[in-house]
Protein backbone atom coordinates (compact mmCIF):
# COMPACT_ATOMS: atom_id res chain seq x y z
CA UNK A 1 0.00 0.00 0.00
CA UNK A 2 0.84 2.98 -0.96
CA UNK A 3 2.36 6.06 1.94
CA UNK A 4 -0.52 7.99 1.04
CA UNK A 5 -3.49 5.78 0.99
CA UNK A 6 -1.96 4.50 4.23
CA UNK A 7 -2.31 7.98 5.27
CA UNK A 8 -5.82 7.81 4.40
CA UNK A 9 -6.63 4.50 5.76
CA UNK A 10 -5.27 6.03 9.40
CA UNK A 11 -7.25 8.89 8.66
CA UNK A 12 -10.73 6.95 8.39
CA UNK A 13 -10.24 5.09 12.28
CA UNK A 14 -8.08 8.51 13.75
CA UNK A 15 -11.35 9.69 15.72
CA UNK A 16 -11.65 6.55 17.37
CA UNK A 17 -10.15 7.48 20.61
CA UNK A 18 -11.19 6.85 24.44
CA UNK A 19 -13.09 9.35 24.63
CA UNK A 20 -15.40 8.69 21.20
CA UNK A 21 -15.89 5.62 22.13
CA UNK A 22 -16.87 6.03 25.31
CA UNK A 23 -19.95 7.95 23.31
CA UNK A 24 -19.75 5.49 20.10
CA UNK A 25 -23.00 3.77 21.19
CA UNK A 26 -25.34 6.08 20.91
CA UNK A 27 -24.12 8.22 18.35
CA UNK A 28 -24.12 5.59 15.88
CA UNK A 29 -28.13 4.70 16.99
CA UNK A 30 -28.91 8.37 16.58
CA UNK A 31 -27.37 8.21 13.37
CA UNK A 32 -28.58 5.00 11.59
CA UNK A 33 -32.28 5.24 12.95
CA UNK A 34 -32.50 9.83 12.18
CA UNK A 35 -29.85 9.79 9.56
CA UNK A 36 -29.37 7.03 7.74
CA UNK A 37 -33.24 5.33 7.59
CA UNK A 38 -31.99 1.81 8.92
CA UNK A 39 -33.03 0.78 12.23
CA UNK A 40 -30.11 -0.63 14.28
CA UNK A 41 -31.25 -3.56 14.71
CA UNK A 42 -30.96 -4.37 11.29
CA UNK A 43 -27.60 -4.78 11.29
CA UNK A 44 -27.93 -7.18 14.97
CA UNK A 45 -30.50 -9.32 12.72
CA UNK A 46 -27.53 -9.37 9.93
CA UNK A 47 -25.27 -10.57 12.32
CA UNK A 48 -27.61 -13.12 14.32
CA UNK A 49 -28.31 -14.99 11.01
CA UNK A 50 -24.60 -15.32 9.83
CA UNK A 51 -22.15 -15.20 12.46
CA UNK A 52 -20.55 -18.52 12.78
CA UNK A 53 -18.70 -19.95 16.28
CA UNK A 54 -15.46 -19.63 14.20
CA UNK A 55 -15.67 -15.49 13.44
CA UNK A 56 -13.28 -12.76 12.90
CA UNK A 57 -14.51 -9.24 13.13
CA UNK A 58 -12.90 -6.33 11.10
CA UNK A 59 -13.19 -3.03 11.88
CA UNK A 60 -14.85 -3.73 15.63
CA UNK A 61 -15.04 -0.31 17.18
CA UNK A 62 -16.74 -0.97 20.38
CA UNK A 63 -17.58 -4.34 20.35
CA UNK A 64 -21.17 -3.84 21.05
CA UNK A 65 -22.46 -6.06 18.09
CA UNK A 66 -21.04 -8.90 18.64
CA UNK A 67 -21.67 -8.88 22.49
CA UNK A 68 -25.20 -8.82 21.75
CA UNK A 69 -25.49 -11.10 18.33
CA UNK A 70 -26.27 -14.98 19.44
CA UNK A 71 -23.35 -16.82 18.73
CA UNK A 72 -24.32 -20.52 17.81
CA UNK A 73 -21.71 -21.96 20.68
CA UNK A 74 -21.15 -20.24 23.93
CA UNK A 75 -17.89 -20.62 23.47
CA UNK A 76 -17.20 -19.36 20.01
CA UNK A 77 -13.59 -18.91 18.77
CA UNK A 78 -13.99 -14.74 18.17
CA UNK A 79 -10.89 -12.87 16.58
CA UNK A 80 -10.86 -8.90 15.99
CA UNK A 81 -8.96 -6.81 13.70
CA UNK A 82 -8.42 -3.21 13.52
CA UNK A 83 -5.62 -1.02 12.27
CA UNK A 84 -6.88 0.98 15.68
CA UNK A 85 -5.39 -0.06 19.30
CA UNK A 86 -8.07 1.60 20.75
CA UNK A 87 -10.67 0.19 19.55
CA UNK A 88 -9.07 -3.83 19.87
CA UNK A 89 -8.64 -2.32 23.35
CA UNK A 90 -12.37 -1.48 23.87
CA UNK A 91 -13.74 -4.05 22.34
CA UNK A 92 -12.02 -6.88 23.11
CA UNK A 93 -12.45 -5.83 27.34
CA UNK A 94 -16.27 -6.18 25.97
CA UNK A 95 -15.99 -9.11 24.85
CA UNK A 96 -13.38 -11.16 27.61
CA UNK A 97 -15.63 -13.63 28.18
CA UNK A 98 -14.47 -15.18 24.40
CA UNK A 99 -11.20 -14.70 25.05
CA UNK A 100 -10.52 -13.12 21.86
CA UNK A 101 -7.76 -12.84 19.36
CA UNK A 102 -6.49 -9.53 18.32
CA UNK A 103 -4.72 -7.94 15.19
CA UNK A 104 -3.88 -4.55 14.09
CA UNK A 105 -4.46 -4.60 10.44
CA UNK A 106 -5.18 -2.25 7.98
CA UNK A 107 -8.32 -4.53 5.82
CA UNK A 108 -7.23 -2.83 2.56
CA UNK A 109 -3.39 -5.26 3.08
CA UNK A 110 -3.23 -8.77 2.87
CA UNK A 111 -3.51 -11.09 6.01
CA UNK A 112 0.01 -11.81 6.01
CA UNK A 113 -0.77 -12.87 9.95
CA UNK A 114 -0.40 -17.01 10.02
CA UNK A 115 -3.56 -18.04 11.66
CA UNK A 116 -6.27 -20.60 10.85
CA UNK A 117 -9.01 -19.36 8.71
CA UNK A 118 -12.39 -18.86 9.46
CA UNK A 119 -15.86 -19.65 8.76
CA UNK A 120 -16.96 -15.86 8.37
CA UNK A 121 -16.21 -12.44 8.69
CA UNK A 122 -18.38 -9.90 9.72
CA UNK A 123 -17.71 -6.06 8.26
CA UNK A 124 -20.07 -3.83 10.30
CA UNK A 125 -19.63 0.22 9.45
CA UNK A 126 -16.22 -0.73 7.22
CA UNK A 127 -16.08 0.00 4.05
CA UNK A 128 -17.57 3.81 4.25
CA UNK A 129 -14.46 4.52 6.07
CA UNK A 130 -11.70 3.50 3.66
CA UNK A 131 -10.70 5.28 1.25
CA UNK A 132 -11.28 4.62 -3.07
CA UNK A 133 -14.03 3.93 -4.62
CA UNK A 134 -16.60 1.15 -4.41
CA UNK A 135 -15.05 -0.64 -7.07
CA UNK A 136 -11.32 -0.17 -5.80
CA UNK A 137 -12.40 -1.48 -1.92
CA UNK A 138 -13.40 -4.92 -3.55
CA UNK A 139 -9.29 -5.55 -2.46
CA UNK A 140 -11.10 -5.69 1.19
CA UNK A 141 -13.56 -8.50 -0.19
CA UNK A 142 -10.05 -10.15 -1.90
CA UNK A 143 -8.59 -10.41 1.72
CA UNK A 144 -11.12 -11.36 3.51
CA UNK A 145 -11.91 -14.40 0.95
CA UNK A 146 -8.13 -15.50 1.80
CA UNK A 147 -8.71 -16.12 4.91
CA UNK A 148 -12.31 -17.49 4.79
CA UNK A 149 -12.95 -21.52 4.88
CA UNK A 150 -14.55 -23.33 1.93
CA UNK A 151 -18.78 -22.14 2.55
CA UNK A 152 -17.74 -19.28 4.51
CA UNK A 153 -19.34 -16.48 4.92
CA UNK A 154 -18.60 -12.37 5.07
CA UNK A 155 -21.17 -9.98 5.54
CA UNK A 156 -21.89 -6.45 6.86
CA UNK A 157 -23.29 -3.13 6.46
CA UNK A 158 -21.50 0.07 4.86
CA UNK A 159 -23.28 3.71 4.13
CA UNK A 160 -23.92 4.15 0.63
CA UNK A 161 -24.11 8.04 -0.93
CA UNK A 162 -24.11 7.69 -4.74
CA UNK A 163 -28.07 7.75 -6.15
CA UNK A 164 -29.08 7.61 -1.98
CA UNK A 165 -31.97 9.41 -0.98
CA UNK A 166 -31.09 11.48 2.37
CA UNK A 167 -32.19 14.18 4.38
CA UNK A 168 -30.95 17.52 4.50
CA UNK A 169 -28.98 16.54 8.52
CA UNK A 170 -27.64 13.36 6.86
CA UNK A 171 -26.44 15.13 3.48
CA UNK A 172 -24.55 17.80 5.73
CA UNK A 173 -23.23 15.36 7.97
CA UNK A 174 -22.01 13.25 5.29
CA UNK A 175 -20.27 16.03 3.69
CA UNK A 176 -18.78 16.88 7.19
CA UNK A 177 -16.88 13.19 7.42
CA UNK A 178 -16.03 12.97 3.95
CA UNK A 179 -14.44 16.70 3.96
CA UNK A 180 -12.93 15.70 7.36
CA UNK A 181 -11.33 12.44 6.26
CA UNK A 182 -13.29 10.28 8.73
CA UNK A 183 -15.61 8.39 5.97
CA UNK A 184 -14.39 7.84 2.04
CA UNK A 185 -17.58 7.41 0.35
CA UNK A 186 -18.79 9.56 -1.77
CA UNK A 187 -18.43 7.41 -5.05
CA UNK A 188 -19.94 4.62 -2.99
CA UNK A 189 -22.80 3.12 -4.81
CA UNK A 190 -25.04 0.07 -4.59
CA UNK A 191 -24.22 -1.20 -8.35
CA UNK A 192 -20.31 -1.09 -6.98
CA UNK A 193 -20.60 -3.49 -4.48
CA UNK A 194 -23.37 -5.75 -5.69
CA UNK A 195 -20.39 -6.38 -8.62
CA UNK A 196 -17.80 -6.68 -6.00
CA UNK A 197 -19.62 -9.57 -4.48
CA UNK A 198 -21.02 -11.06 -7.72
CA UNK A 199 -17.14 -11.39 -9.08
CA UNK A 200 -15.76 -12.65 -5.71
CA UNK A 201 -18.14 -15.17 -4.22
CA UNK A 202 -20.28 -17.99 -5.27
CA UNK A 203 -23.38 -16.25 -4.19
CA UNK A 204 -24.52 -12.99 -2.47
CA UNK A 205 -27.42 -10.54 -1.23
CA UNK A 206 -27.63 -7.02 -1.11
CA UNK A 207 -30.34 -5.00 0.78
CA UNK A 208 -31.02 -1.53 1.12
CA UNK A 209 -32.26 0.20 4.32
CA UNK A 210 -32.17 3.78 3.80
CA UNK A 211 -29.23 4.82 2.57
CA UNK A 212 -27.35 1.80 4.32
CA UNK A 213 -26.57 -1.58 2.50
CA UNK A 214 -26.87 -4.53 4.43
CA UNK A 215 -25.00 -7.49 2.53
CA UNK A 216 -23.39 -10.99 2.70
CA UNK A 217 -21.62 -13.55 0.54
CA UNK A 218 -21.00 -17.03 0.69
CA UNK A 219 -17.16 -18.24 -0.49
Amino acid sequence: MSEITLKQAKAGQAPYNRLLLAVYNPYVRFNYRFLWGCPPRQVLDLYNEHVSGNHLDIGVATGTILDYCKFPTPTPRLALMDLNPNSLHVASKRLVRYHPETYIQNALDPVRIDIPPFDSVGLANLLHCLPGTMRTKKVVFENVKAVLNPGGTVFGCTLLNTGMERNPLARLTLHFMNAMGYLSNKQDDLEGLKQNLAEGFQESSVKVVGCVALFWARK
